[in-house]
């Protein structure tokens, strides 16, 4: 493993992104736990990016580039479903820590989605993981690069969570800054 791969996959992580808007929403509506929650599941959401590298779907795609569009466009469809969900809905921010939160399993499943579907990670995995495959044992080398990239990730996303989320209890304290 490079320095040069881990200072990339470190940029390509912090980027904010899908994946960090989710996991910050997550944090100022429900705290650090929600935040961790939704972190696990953007994270669960890079697996199949990492299946369809080590399968040869990678080639497949860069070879056709409507399959790739249309797999950039139910990203974009997705993302403006969650837009769509979020201008209907009138209620007022949340901030009250009884207040009802979503199941762990809705936060997780969204979160795979919300990467599932996410063409920046696409485009890392198929273009620039194989890059830093060792020619010897590609799948390995490919597997142990994905595995940090994930951890980079989760400790990443966590981190935007938990800043998300002292923001929260910042405008908990503060019932005049939720007005």
């Amino acid at each position: 493993m490079t320095l040069e791969f881990l200072l990339t996959s470190l940029v390509i992580v912090a980027t904010p992104g899908t994946g960090v808007l989710y996991t910050t929403a997550a944090g100022l509506t429900g705290g650090v736990r929600a935040a961790a929650t939704a972190a696990v599941g953007c994270t669960l959401g890079i697996v199949p990016h990492v299946l369809a590298a080590l399968t040869g779907l990678a080639a497949l795609l860069n070879a056709s580039t409507p399959a790739f569009q249309v797999l950039k466009y139910l990203g974009v469809a997705y993302l403006f479903h969650l837009a769509w969900t979020t201008i209907r809905d009138k209620t007022a921010l949340a901030v009250d820590p009884a207040a009802p939160h979503r199941s762990a399993t809705r936060v997780v499943a969204s979160g795979i989605m919300v990467n599932l579907l996410n063409p920046k990670l696409t485009i890392f995995f198929f273009a620039f993981l194989p890059q830093f495959a060792r020619p010897g044992d590609a799948v390995v080398s490919m597997v142990e690069l994905s595995a940090v990239f994930m951890a980079l990730t989760f400790v990443v996303f966590v981190a935007y969570g938990w800043f998300a989320a002292a923001v929260r209890d910042h405008v908990v304290e503060r019932p005049a800054v939720q007005t």
